[in-house]
């Protein structure tokens, strides 16, 4: 297993070991671990592991999960810190950046499709975005040529129900 076979995995399945939207903080804890930030705000909380966010609203007492979202730019800073042990130890060592190519081909032949949205007025603030219909997760693809480095990278990818729901 690799990097690349993770993010694979989050794109097409719209999970992260085994855990996704409408999980609670403590089933994310017993699958990533304890080293996160919590930034609680009213009957909203942020969850931060570095590589991974979670985005969590209190529902009836409980914290299902809304939004999750892997943070590829993150691993230029720091590899080491922003990736969860647990994923060091299912995916392996992970790489400072992920292209898009890459990770296309990757999702494809795993049976999944890859569709651009459209962009009327050109990629915004030098993303572009792509969407695998089948698991409703976006991706977030750096395109400007004057980022040296980053054109064609994996920015991040993110699943959130509204985003699922419009799809549909």
């Amino acid at each position: 297993m690799s990097d690349l076979d993770f993010y694979a995995h989050v794109a097409t399945r719209a999970d992260v070991l085994g855990v996704g939207i409408g999980t609670r903080p403590a089933e994310w804890e017993a699958a990533l671990g304890s080293d996160f930030l919590d930034v609680p705000d009213g009957e909203l909380l942020r969850r931060d592991y570095g590589l991974v966010e979670l985005s969590f609203q209190k529902e009836d007492g409980a914290w299902p999960c809304f939004g999750v979202s892997v943070r590829v730019h993150r691993l230029r800073r720091d590899t080491e810190a922003s990736v969860p042990a647990a994923l060091r130890g299912a995916y392996g060592p992970f790489a400072p950046s992920a292209r898009f190519e890459h990770l296309a081909a990757a999702i494809t032949g795993l049976g999944c499709a890859i569709a651009p949205e459209p962009d009327e007025d050109g990629p915004a603030g030098g993303i572009r975005r792509y969407r695998v219909p089948e698991s409703g997760v976006r991706i977030f693809v750096r395109v400007d040529e004057e980022a040296q480095g980053w054109a064609g990278e994996v920015w991040s990818l993110g699943l959130s129900p509204a985003w699922w729901r419009e799809e549909r």
